[in-house]
């Protein structure tokens, strides 16, 4: 890993944070005006990273079954020839059919996701959307109910917690509701927190780094980085204007990036931390 010129990128293209750390030491840093090591910052699409690692969590404690058909909990789903074949894996790898949309401020509430239609086959097509996180969101809900918690409390309690990863904020919808696929604030800090928390158990959570037929370099809300030659496949949670937490295994390192937009890119930073 070539730190130093993974500052020199990151402070070329409207840094706002660059944090690296191995155990529990920062070993670089870098930030722009206005920012430290825990100042909030918006994720954006960075926040899909938590749900994978939740919902591993949950099918380990037998909350979930990632492969059971949603319509098992979704009756109004049997009788739709598509969405009876629709898992919670492929809602979480955004493979379930859905179609573009749902991002940003257009993401719909957990009953308005669940009336949307397939564009796709279930399993056939990778499309990025944030309607299937929140179809997850309300099947993850019923799955939780015996527990009597929302899936953010049980994502608080099981994983953000125990990783000392505090949320600095969360915005909410038109319900009262938080979304799944975005809306999360955190430091640069408790990101950082939070993916040493997932590096150390590497090996518990290696069904969130796998991808699909559909998209190989996508997994459980984790995009992947896999070169040719046989080099470690490096998982990275990515946002809109260049957030980035990039786990490296190989080097025992868990690195945030926190930006402005601009130019910045995940593949030349991808290229100086290897």
């Amino acid at each position: 890993m070539d730190t130093d010129a993974a500052l020199e990128y990151a402070q070329r293209h409207r840094l706002e944070a660059l944090v690296v750390r191995r155990g529990a030491d920062v070993v670089a840093q870098a930030y722009g005006d206005g920012f430290s090591l825990d100042t909030p910052h918006k994720l954006f699409s960075g926040t899909k990273s938590f749900w994978g690692v939740a919902a591993t969590v949950a099918q380990r404690e037998g909350i979930l079954n990632l492969d059971e058909p949603v319509c098992e909990t979704i009756e109004a789903w049997r009788d739709d020839p598509w969405k009876r074949r629709v898992t919670p894996r492929m809602l979480l790898t955004l493979t379930a059919g859905h179609a573009f949309g749902g991002l940003g401020s257009a993401v719909p509430t957990y009953d308005r996701a669940l009336e949307m239609p397939l564009a796709n086959e279930p399993g056939s097509t990778f499309t990025y959307t944030g309607i299937s996180l929140q179809v997850f969101g309300a099947v993850f809900t019923h799955a939780l109910r015996a527990l009597d918690v929302t899936p953010h409390e049980y994502l608080r309690q099981r994983v953000l917690q125990p990783a000392n990863a505090e949320v600095a904020t969360w915005r909410s919808l038109s319900d009262g509701t938080q979304p799944l696929p975005t809306g999360a604030s955190m430091s640069a800090a408790a990101w950082s927190n939070y993916g040493r928390y997932v590096l150390e158990r590497y090996d518990a959570f290696a069904d969130c780094f796998n991808g699909t037929a559909a998209n190989p370099r996508y997994g459980l809300g984790w995009w992947l980085d896999a070169p040719a030659g046989g080099a470690a496949v490096i998982p990275y949670a990515s946002g809109s204007g260049g957030q980035g937490l990039y786990l490296l295994a190989p080097s025992d390192a868990a690195v945030v990036h926190f930006g402005a937009g601009g130019s910045y890119k995940h593949d030349a930073m991808l290229r100086r931390l290897r």
